[in-house]
């Protein structure tokens, strides 16, 4: 059944906003997604009503607040059907829990000589990690490219995997510049049969698919919270036998059994990852937007964004002046990047802007990736829940004000 985003539109405050006296078109989630009203009730009741230090206190505030927070990571747990609640480890963003693994699991495991295999797609968080890494130890960084219809060319695969020296493959799940949707399951598959672990960055498709971290194949997997409706909060997942060989990442309290005055023993998963005051309100908030998108239904989120990005990707043909990068609808999430040879994307952008229209625009955190294309940066449209076919219409009346103004 096709989502009733008029009514999904209401539960978002931010849409009763004017920009420049016309309606708010918000095709930016790619970044960051907006917030329904039961995410920040959320959040504010936590810090209106129940906010206190988590784990420590004896009092009521302090036992709330533990049971909220820790309701919270069921709730996270379930929505990528995580089997171990301990598994799931509350850090700032996608960004800190890739930093995480690659510290703690990689200044570990990863030796001189080693190679670690990283996509052309990737962000930049899950790629100066790995490159640092590699400089770190002295291992290789050698890239899987992308082909020109900006898929995985997965015949350069079997070579980087032969002699056996690869550790460690890092790979998004979906695209935040092309869309492009990577066969992450095959790769798992193939770096698990040389030897290697997977790395996934999760962060472009577990707000908008079903994710099932029991078939998905990543031994880690990285999100963030502020993409899926919630607030700037970020979950690393991995596979319980290796976070529990894996030092911690940042030291503290709450992240200790013991201290001595020369040594410190652990605290069990997931707490040895989580040092200091974590984000309690912002955790509960995440378990919300759990609970709202998991009631609107994930299956039909995918099925609405397939229909907005194949409707979008039809009309942008309707504009010979803009190039679209990256495949078509079907081998696509919800996201279109285009450039236009008459206008730099900071000027599109700035002049959508004037129609109420936010669009991102540069190289979105994946420099190699514009590179690859011969592009310095580009103009991204993302779609989600509360658009529907007349945002993508007022993004063409758009962009042929643009051509109007600057495509001569």
């Amino acid at each position: 059944m096709p989502l009733d985003v008029p009514a999904i539109r209401d539960q978002f405050p931010i849409f009763r906003r004017r920009i420049n006296g016309k309606r708010l078109v918000f095709l930016d989630t790619a970044a960051s997604a907006q917030k329904p009203q039961p995410v920040i009730d959320a959040v504010v009741r936590v810090w209106s009503e129940g906010y206190a230090n988590v784990h420590r206190g004896l009092y009521t505030l302090a036992e709330e607040a533990t049971e909220a927070y820790e309701a919270a990571r069921v709730k996270i747990a379930r929505f990528i059907n995580a089997q171990d609640t301990g598994e799931i480890i509350n850090v700032r963003n996608a960004t800190e829990a890739i930093n995480l693994v690659a510290y703690s699991w990689g200044d570990a495991n990863i030796q001189a000589g080693d190679r670690i295999v990283i996509t052309e797609l990737e962000h930049h968080a899950n790629l100066v990690p790995w490159q640092q890494l590699a400089k770190r130890k002295g291992a290789e960084l050698a890239y899987l490219p992308v082909t020109d219809e900006g898929l995985l060319d997965m015949t350069a695969l079997p070579p980087l995997l032969a002699d056996g020296r690869t550790k460690v493959v890092a790979c998004s799940v979906m695209s935040n510049v092309l869309g492009s949707l990577p066969p992450v399951t095959q790769v798992a598959s193939m770096a698990h049969a040389a030897g290697a672990l997977v790395v996934m960055d999760g962060a472009q498709a577990v707000p908008h698919r079903p994710v099932d971290v029991q078939t998905l194949g990543a031994d880690f997997m990285a999100f963030s919270g502020h993409k899926m409706c919630g607030p700037g909060v970020g979950i690393l997942w991995g596979r319980r036998d290796l976070l529990e060989q894996m030092s911690p990442f940042l030291m503290g309290g709450d992240m200790i059994l013991t201290v001595k005055r020369q040594d410190s023993k652990w605290n069990e998963l997931p707490y040895k990852f989580e040092a200091g005051t974590p984000p309690i309100a912002e955790v509960v908030g995440l378990g919300a937007a759990a609970d709202f998108l998991s009631e609107i239904g994930m299956v039909e989120i995918h099925a609405h964004e397939q229909r907005i990005v194949s409707y979008a990707m039809a009309r942008l043909k309707e504009i010979p002046q803009l190039d679209v990068i990256g495949p078509g609808p079907t081998e696509r999430g919800a996201v279109v990047s285009f450039s236009m040879a008459a206008a730099h994307p900071h000027d599109i952008a700035a002049i959508l802007d004037e129609d109420g229209i936010c669009v991102r625009a540069g190289h979105h955190c994946a420099q190699p990736l514009h590179d690859r294309f011969c592009i310095p940066a580009s103009a991204r449209a993302s779609f989600y829940i509360y658009n529907d076919e007349a945002d993508v219409d007022a993004l063409i009346v758009g962009l042929q004000r643009v051509i109007r103004l600057l495509g001569r």
